[in-house]
């Protein structure tokens, strides 16, 4: 009897003992995402999504479709390969998305601001219509960095027609290997 309680006490002790390293420390999921492309080239996940802070905007910079300070982006492009002799070695770039009111082939904002678009250009500083494709330029094998600016414009001169508040536009883009 005496053997069966301290055989009965030690199981219960044993099992306590790998009960407390059962419990639960920590856990998590881990999803990986992507797609693949027939490209020559990669584009990095850091280039698919992005913001570009714009800052905050004086109405007054922007009287008589005046400009604010324009923002540096990029696209990235890694693992790119063209073979031997290079093709498709040239891309081009299209930006797509709501235009604005004004209809001058810039990209339309919402919220609560109105009366300005943002204006997106190549490195050059020149002005990207949306919808019609930037012009070519060459790749490397390897990393290339395809660079953009983009910039508030107001779409009047009148300051009336400018309304102060918090704004997005969403651009989206499209690469074409040439």
């Amino acid at each position: 009897m005496k053997l069966n309680k301290i055989m009965m006490a030690a199981v219960l002790a044993f099992g306590t003992v790998s009960g407390a390293q059962a419990a639960d420390q920590g856990h998590g999921k881990v999803t990986f995402t992507g797609s693949i492309i027939d490209a020559p080239c990669s584009i990095t996940p850091e280039s698919i999504d992005q913001t570009v802070e714009l800052g905050q905007i004086s109405k007054v910079a922007l009287l008589s479709g005046g400009k604010s300070t324009p923002r540096n982006f990029s696209i990235d492009l890694e693992n790119c390969t063209f073979g031997s002799p290079a093709t498709k070695n040239k891309v081009q770039v299209t930006f797509t998305g709501m235009e604005s009111a004004a209809k001058n082939g810039l990209l339309g904002i919402t919220g609560t601001a109105k009366g300005a678009s943002v204006a997106i250009t190549q490195a050059d500083g020149e002005l990207i219509k949306l919808g019609e494709p930037t012009k070519e330029q060459v790749l490397q094998d390897g990393k290339n960095t395809l660079s953009f600016a983009a910039y508030m414009q107001g779409d009047t001169a009148s300051s009336a027609s400018i309304t102060e508040g918090e704004f997005q536009a969403v651009a989206d883009f499209t690469l074409a290997y040439n």
